[in-house]
Parts: structure tokens; C-alpha cells; sequence
């Protein structure tokens, strides 16, 4: 019930941020645009000028753009849920020089408080990962914190990072970003003023 998220919200806020980016949505034909590869800007070329190459896709990994925690140890029930996350729209922008490329990923976030919700941050560890077709080229693991002040209010987010790759990278390379596969585990406990005695 917790996964019919708003994208609305969040996804205006990321296009009100990221206007003139080269983007990509979550899926064909999304929100910002065209999901096919752009072409890559050079950072060390006379402005205006275009590299011939691709600006690499972003794309949501398949069963990744949900993250959930619980108050039972080893619950997966949606009674349990304390925090929901769900990434949404993507967008990035490219910039080559002549030996690298640097991509400037963005995507949409929002943040919920379940049945067992409170406020306060959660830590969501978001994998990032640069493939080309079955090969995965580079992986790295993001440390994300998101702070929901009133279990009341759901949140949107940005989550933002740099990849760096080779300057010329295949028409079939694809950028793939989700949640880690530690999704789901129990969330900290709620902290409580300790009782002074007498």
C-alpha cells in the first residue's frame, strides 16, 4: 500500500532545478524528456562546441527504487514499516574532456513514514553502477541520509552524485542506480530521554 508513491511533487522540483540538463527518464519516454543517449558536452572544448559521443543513460534498477525498514526483526509486514523511500525520475549531464567523462546524476526521491513511523534521518545506502550490456564496469555504494521532521509530512529528495568513466563510452552503456540489497533491515530504534531517579 506504502508503494503508490507521489512522483508529481518531487519530480517538479527536480526539473525546476536541473532546467538545460541533459536527462533521461525512468522509463521511455518519461517526465523530462527522451530516454535515448544524448550527446556529451566538453568541458576543455570552445563553448558551444559538441563532442560526437554518448551522454550515457540513467536508468532505475529493476526491484531497487524501493526502500523499506521495519520495527519487527525480520518483518517484512507493512504494519511493521517505520520509513518508505522510493526513487522516481532521473536526469544527468555530461561533460568530456579528451581523456574522461564525467556524468552528473540526479534522481527524485520521496520519503514516507509507515504504521510504525516517527520522525528523524534515515541512512539509505544507494548503489550506483556503470554497465555496458552484461559487463559492469565500476560500482560504488552511497551513503544517503534523508530527515523526515513530521511523520505526518512526506518528504522529496534529490540525490545527486559524479561518475567518472572512460571519454568515450558505448552507444549501450547505461548508467543504473537503486538501493543496495541491505533494503529492508531493521530500522534503529526510536530514541527516548533516558528517566533520571532520585
Amino acid at each position: 500500500m506504502f508503494q503508490n508513491v507521489v512522483r508529481g511533487a518531487a519530480a517538479l522540483s527536480m526539473a525546476a532545478i536541473l532546467a538545460g540538463c541533459n536527462t533521461s527518464g525512468s522509463g521511455g519516454g518519461g517526465l523530462f524528456g527522451s530516454s535515448s543517449p544524448a550527446p556529451a558536452t566538453t568541458a576543455s572544448a570552445p563553448a558551444g562546441a559538441v563532442v560526437q559521443g554518448v551522454c550515457p543513460q540513467v536508468v532505475l534498477r529493476d526491484g531497487g527504487a524501493y526502500y523499506r525498514t521495519y520495527a519487527g526483526k525480520g518483518s517484512k509486514s507493512d504494519q511493521d514499516v517505520v520509513f518508505q523511500v522510493a526513487l522516481a525520475d532521473t536526469t544527468r549531464a555530461c561533460s568530456q574532456s579528451d581523456t574522461s567523462m564525467t556524468i552528473k546524476l540526479q534522481v527524485a526521491g520521496r520519503m514516507t513514514a509507515g504504521p510504525q513511523g516517527h520522525a528523524g534521518t534515515l541512512s539509505m545506502p544507494i548503489r550506483v553502477s556503470v554497465v555496458d550490456g552484461e559487463q559492469t564496469i565500476s560500482t560504488k555504494v552511497v551513503p544517503f541520509s534523508a530527515t523526515l521532521a513530521n511523520a505526518d509530512q512526506p518528504i522529496q529528495f534529490i540525490f545527486t552524485t559524479d561518475v567518472q568513466l572512460a571519454s568515450n563510452p558505448s552507444a549501450t552503456t547505461q548508467v543504473v542506480v537503486g538501493f543496495d540489497d541491505e533494503a529492508g533491515k531493521k530500522a534503529p530504534a526510536k530514541k527516548t530521554s533516558a528517566k533520571k531517579h532520585k
